[in-house]
């Protein structure tokens, strides 16, 4: 497997606001979700779930990191236009998971927005979803670098790093003398793989016995290599990482 680092998963997800064709008759039936993977990860019996969260169904833990919201404003700030529809797409997909799991805590491992004055950047419809949100369970912020404290205005806490069932979570992941289990993100893992000739790039979970790097959640969000360096010194300890990607109907382990 080749992996590569290249920026805009979430530009194809723009397809949703183009002109729909003609309706066929299968267009009724309700869509089946993509399936999940379970592994062992950082001592949490996880569900890989192809939206790209984590479920941890003994504490009834929804996971998900780099939301990145309000992302295409930002760039429009610099003169960069992106379609406006980031934020509402990353929330869709948010409340379907929260939809399916009913979990009783939500925790986004920070850079929820993309730059610390992007929650005032919020239209009205988004601020509702993401209050909405936060009411459904408990709500925990990891402080980002990007971002920093700004989400928990809408409901929740904001927290450097969280500490449950004796695993840490946090933004950023530490280095690899780190005693315990973490749960991190801030890198974006991606792989790319080639079946039957087609190269495929997609974002991917990574992670050991000991830690688990989650893949950005945002729509906008670029990736990076799971064999980049930044990867590549969590496991200096000679431990071997194991790779899941997110295809288009589930989420498969795949090769180093």
């Amino acid at each position: 497997m080749s992996v590569e680092e290249k920026p805009g998963f979430g530009m194809s997800a723009m397809g949703a606001f183009s002109v729909p064709g003609p309706k066929s008759e299968n267009d009724n039936l309700a869509p089946q979700r993509p399936a999940a993977a379970c592994a062992k990860l950082a001592g949490i019996d996880a569900t890989l779930d192809a939206s790209g969260a984590v479920w941890w169904a003994n504490t009834r833990t929804l996971i998900v990191s780099d939301l990145h919201l309000e992302t295409g404003s930002s760039y429009a700030r610099s003169g960069q236009m992106l379609p406006p529809y980031d934020t509402a797409l990353t929330l869709a997909r948010l409340a379907e998971a929260v939809g399916f799991y009913l979990p009783r805590r939500i925790i986004a491992l920070g850079d929820s927005f993309h730059d610390p004055f992007g929650a005032e950047r919020l239209n009205a419809d988004d601020r509702d979803m993401l209050i909405a949100l936060c009411g459904a369970a408990e709500m925990v912020w990891i402080e980002g670098n990007h971002d920093h404290d700004s989400a928990h205005v809408f409901g929740g806490t904001a927290q450097e790093t969280y500490c449950l069932n004796g695993v840490t979570f946090r933004h950023i992941p530490t280095e690899s003398a780190f005693e315990g289990s973490e749960v991190a993100g801030h890198l974006h893992p991606a792989a790319r793989i080639t079946v039957r000739g087609r190269t495929l790039k997609r974002r991917a979970f990574i992670g050991n016995d000991r830690r688990l790097v989650l893949p950005a959640f945002g729509c906008l969000t670029g990736g990076l290599a799971v064999n980049d360096p930044a990867f590549s010194e969590l496991w200096s300890d000679g431990s071997e990482p194991r790779v899941h990607m997110i295809g288009s109907r589930g989420v498969y382990a795949v090769p180093v």
